[in-house]
């Protein structure tokens, strides 16, 4: 009985060692297997970190392209719109150039053409009806004084003689009725002068006791009968338009015969 209690309490001792052993042993893995679990998470928490890392860097990254792809296409579109402008400013220069070139052809020849248009300016009031002598002759000479200036551009000096021809030629169309001094018998007189265009220029005293005209033939003035004063005076009054038009009966040059 003794061995037998003896063999019993050794054979639970074994089987408590065993068992003790057996949870000793599955707690070890189990504590292996936590282990793992938390290392394992660990992994996967530092390999998510990176992935989101590399995520964000990827979406960056791809912003980043986007926006260098936009901005690449305008800056092709911005260089071919200054590769239009270029090419358009390269033949507006070229277009300059030739009407620089053309503008100092153009001086060279315009500025003779102008003294010319000048000097036949100045013969045609020399031979024209002595009207407004004092007038225009201040014109004449503002016109010298301007041809010798730097100041004055050609085109502006080209636009000043086609004003004084224009003035020379509206002359020929209209009449007009004006007072100044002439000669008379040695005498400074000042008179009524009657212009009929370029056909006829008369005058008159102030008191009405003298009336002559132009003679162009003879180059000088000519006294005219007494039956041609109201004639003169009726156009004097129409032409400072103080009287209607009306038919006025006073001599006229006959026309010059074409040689």
């Amino acid at each position: 009985m003794f061995f037998l209690h003896r063999y019993l309490t050794l054979m639970v001792s074994v089987i408590i060692a065993l068992s003790v052993f057996s949870v000793l042993a599955q707690a070890d893995s189990l504590q292996q297997a936590i282990n793992v679990d938390m290392a394992t998470n660990q992994a996967a928490g530092k390999s998510q970190q990176i992935i989101d890392v590399l995520s964000e860097q990827t979406r960056k990254d791809l912003e980043q392209y986007r926006s260098d792809t936009h901005q690449t296409a305008t800056l092709l579109t911005y260089n071919k719109h200054l590769q239009t402008l270029i090419t358009s400013q390269q033949q507006e220069k070229s277009s300059l150039n030739k009407q620089l070139q053309d503008i100092e052809i153009t001086q060279q020849e315009i500025i003779p053409l102008i003294l010319h248009m000048l000097d036949s300016l100045e013969q045609f009031i020399k031979l024209d009806l002595p009207f407004l002598p004092e007038e225009r002759q201040n014109r004449l000479a503002q016109l010298k004084q301007m041809m010798a200036r730097a100041d004055v551009t050609t085109a502006e000096k080209f636009r000043r003689i086609l004003e004084a021809f224009q003035i020379e030629n509206d002359y020929g169309n209209t009449i007009e009725a004006y007072r100044a001094n002439m000669d008379l018998n040695g005498v400074n007189t000042s008179v009524d002068f009657l212009r009929l265009g370029r056909v006829a220029l008369y005058y008159q005293r102030l008191d009405g006791s003298e009336t002559g005209f132009w003679n162009k033939a003879g180059k000088h003035w000519e006294t005219l009968p007494d039956k041609y004063r109201n004639a003169v005076r009726k156009g004097l009054r129409i032409a400072r338009k103080e009287a209607a038009p009306d038919l006025l009966i006073i001599p006229v040059p006959a026309p010059e015969a074409v040689k």
